[in-house]
């Protein structure tokens, strides 16, 4: 029969083994991740520059960890209805959201969600931001943004201003000038990006933000007049066309978002290992090259800095789109 003293040194021993096995317990979730396919749930069709960002970074991951990462397009709802399937998975890193600036915005448009973009959401990366830029109709006579302005407070509520659906990047960029500017436009919504280029092409209407890439090709032949780029920076496929804040407007700043957030409650571990995963793989020459080329510029954040972000985004956008009044489609 085992004394008193062994069966002490026993149950220590059993305990202190149960304490490393607690205390590692996440470092080694996150070396065995994952063990199962995992799933990117984009909010747009497929086609899209979110969607091909997906599948760019879904093909990498699946190559590196010999595991499929699959992307599965759930559109509709304004992403709300995507964004809501991943706020109800399970938070073991096997299901994320490939998020846009709609996941910011629509907290301010709806006046209820079936999730909090809070506080049902770990952060993992800020993947890319889309350079977009303000083209008008060749006619219009404009040469630059301070033309622009000038014309627009000239004709207050007159000049035709076309963007895709309320809430797009393309909205909140106008919404932004607006502010900047105090310029006071017609708004045209569109129900996509392509008709609404039709119309600009067509002259039905003057002015519209739009991706670089969308635009590059009409630029190219004539058909559309840059004025600027919405970017901190200025654009590597538009190099001669001057920023927004280059021409008067400090700090203004208006992209396309491609980000990752996976449910709260993630260990930080998974997370962490996710995003210096897509990180390895969006800053090496290969994929940098190929985003250049669709107008992306590589960001790549910590779930730290991408906290950060989105809380500046959060106080930038939560007034402007309340002070607009913008409602849902």
């Amino acid at each position: 029969m085992m004394n008193r003293k062994t069966a002490c040194k026993l149950l220590l021993g059993m305990a202190a083994a149960l304490g490393m096995t607690i205390l590692f317990a996440p470092a080694a979730q996150a070396q065995d991740y994952p063990t199962k396919p995992v799933r990117f749930i984009v909010p747009q069709p497929p086609g899209g520059p979110t969607d091909t960002v997906a599948r760019i970074v879904a093909q990498k991951l699946s190559d590196k960890w010999g595991q499929p990462v699959i992307v599965e397009n759930r559109p509709g709802g304004g992403s709300n209805i995507a964004t809501d399937l991943v706020a109800k998975s399970a938070p073991d890193g096997y299901t994320l959201v490939v998020a846009t600036v709609q996941h910011i915005v629509n907290q301010f448009i709806y006046n209820t969600l079936p999730f909090d973009p809070v506080k049902d959401f770990a952060p993992v990366t800020l993947i890319s931001k889309a350079s977009i830029v303000l083209v008008t109709n060749p006619e219009l006579p404009v040469k630059n943004l301070q033309d622009l302005v000038a014309l627009a407070k000239q004709r207050p509520g007159k000049l035709p201003w076309a963007f895709a659906g309320n809430g797009s990047t393309g909205h909140m960029s106008l919404e932004l000038l607006q502010t900047a500017t105090g310029i006071d436009v017609i708004k045209v919504p569109y129900k996509g990006t392509q008709p609404a280029l039709t119309d600009l092409l067509g002259g039905q209407v003057q002015v519209m933000f739009d991706g670089v890439v969308t635009s590059l090709p009409h630029i190219r032949a004539g058909k559309l007049r840059p004025l600027a780029v919405a970017s901190l920076n200025r654009s590597k496929l538009l190099p001669d066309v001057p920023t927004v804040a280059e021409q008067g407007f400090p700090g203004f700043e208006a992209v396309g978002l491609a980000s990752l957030l996976a449910p709260a409650g993630t260990p930080p571990r998974i997370l962490l290992k996710i995003q210096s995963e897509v990180a390895a793989i969006v800053r090496s020459p290969e994929v940098e090259s190929k985003m250049t080329a669709m107008g992306l510029e590589v960001v790549a954040s910590t779930p730290a800095e991408f906290t950060d972000y989105i809380r500046q985004e959060t106080a930038k956008f939560g007034p402007l789109v309340k002070k607009a009044n913008i409602k849902p489609e």
